[in-house]
Formats: structure tokens, C-alpha cells, sequence
């Protein structure tokens, strides 16, 4: 089962994956940086549209 990934390094804090997707993705007010919450995934269009719409191309699924 593939699972979702953030390259919390790369992550510029945009939030537009936790805006896109909240029940999988968590922002880090601390570190301003995006973070998994649920790394099985879930609705497959809603992560397919935040690995599309991050600008820092961080997010992925292996």
C-alpha cells in the first residue's frame, strides 16, 4: 500500500495541501511546514490535487 509523503524539508508552508486535504494533512505552526497525518491516504482525488498543486513538488506517494 503506497503511502503519503512530505518532504518536510523541501515544504515552504504554503498550507495548500492542508486546505486541499485537512483530514490528511497538518500544518506545523512551530516549524511552518505541512505535515501527514494519515500516511494510508484516503480519497485519492484530493491527494492526487495536493501533490499537483504544491508549489515545492514535496509531497508524493511510495
Amino acid at each position: 500500500m503506497k503511502q503519503v509523503v512530505i518532504d518536510e524539508y523541501e515544504c515552504i508552508g504554503c498550507s495548500a495541501c492542508v486546505e486541499l486535504c485537512p483530514d490528511i494533512f497538518a500544518f506545523n505552526e512551530d516549524e511552518n511546514k505541512a505535515y501527514v497525518i494519515k500516511p494510508e491516504g484516503g480519497d485519492q482525488a484530493c491527494i492526487d490535487e495536493a501533490i499537483a498543486s504544491c508549489p515545492a513538488s514535496c509531497i508524493s506517494q511510495e
